[in-house]
């Protein structure tokens, strides 16, 4: 059969390590963005999580898929940005999402990207998605891609993880199969840094060295009741430097609305002299705990750190997740 384009990636539920370790592998969880790998007849094509195409923004994927010249494929992946320790940042991945021809705009030196491949979806005439997980992997190690490695799922692995820094750990069922677009247990996240994607509602102005520009962003997660509501989940001032929030003006003062999108009304010190946006900015906090309980209406996101804007997430997926 032909190469399958676009393909949505399958997706990972949060939570804790399995109680049947034996059933399970760990593969390091990268702090980067989603990207897909086709190559046909010597051609590469890239694309994020909804099929947007990532081909001219990331030309270090194609040059990663070298091993595969003379073959058909489509392989799953990680685009991850790593600073000068070694370790993967999301913040100068930032510095690239955005970055159309990197060539042109002499980054590929200052930021290379890396392409870490998890799994295979596609060889060669053949489907994989029916495969489990372990046969899939057996194959995406057997082409010479550099894949990093799967680990036992033993604590120790994730205890290494939180030491190097890193963001967490991926458990995988080993008989689970590719579902793509699904967002399903087979497939859990275990976090080391507990961080949540929050949708962009509003902006208040800032004071002091601020002033005149953007102090902090109103933050909201999708949810209910009623279903559908745009829930406030709190607002962050920190994480942000001068550019960044020059990037974050330019991105929301086009969406300026002249109501709150959030549903019900916000605490008085919140609102005043707030300015409404249409909630279509994705972003990603770190954050140390949701306050108000198990319920989802009076949750707020406690001590939330801004961590960058999500280009690759659409606003109607962002939900509170519990870990």
């Amino acid at each position: 059969m032909a190469v399958p384009y676009p393909v949505e990636p399958m997706l990972a539920v949060a939570g804790e390590l399995p109680r049947n370790p034996g059933d399970y592998a760990l593969e390091v969880k990268w702090d980067g963005i989603r990207a897909l790998a086709y190559v046909d007849g010597g051609v590469v094509r890239v694309t994020g999580r909804h099929g947007a195409d990532f081909t001219s923004r990331y030309p270090e994927i194609a040059a990663a898929m070298a091993p595969l010249a003379g073959h058909r494929a489509v392989v799953d992946g990680e685009v991850v940005v790593f600073d000068h320790e070694g370790r993967p940042s999301f913040a100068r991945l930032q510095r690239r999402m955005h970055v159309t021809d990197p060539a042109g705009a002499h980054v590929l030196g200052l930021l290379p990207a890396s392409y870490l491949p998890f799994d295979l979806l596609h060889l060669n005439g053949h489907t994989l998605l029916d495969l489990p997980y372990r046969d899939r992997r057996a194959l995406l190690d057997s082409l010479g891609l550099g894949a990093p490695p799967s680990f036992p799922c033993e604590p120790e692995v994730v205890e290494a993880t939180r030491r190097q820094g890193l963001e967490g750990v991926v458990a995988k069922r080993l008989d689970s199969p590719y579902l793509p677009g699904r967002r399903t247990d087979w497939w859990i996240k275990v976090k080391n840094l507990r961080t949540t994607e929050v949708v962009v509602g509003g902006w208040r102005p800032g004071k002091g060295r601020r002033a005149g520009g953007v102090g902090s962003l109103l933050l909201g997660v999708y949810g209910g009741p009623p279903p559908g509501a745009l829930l406030f989940a709190g607002h962050v001032g920190t994480g942000f430097t001068d550019a960044v929030l020059d990037d974050i003006r330019g991105l929301i003062e086009p969406l300026e609305i002249g109501q709150s999108p959030f549903s019900g009304g916000l605490p008085r010190e919140i609102s005043r002299n707030a300015r409404w946006v249409r909630p279509e900015v994705v972003g990603e906090v770190a954050f140390t705990m949701w306050t108000g309980g198990g319920g989802t209406r009076d949750g707020r996101l406690r001590n939330p750190v801004w961590r960058g804007v999500r280009v690759d997430k659409i606003p109607a997926e962002v939900r509170r997740e519990e870990r």
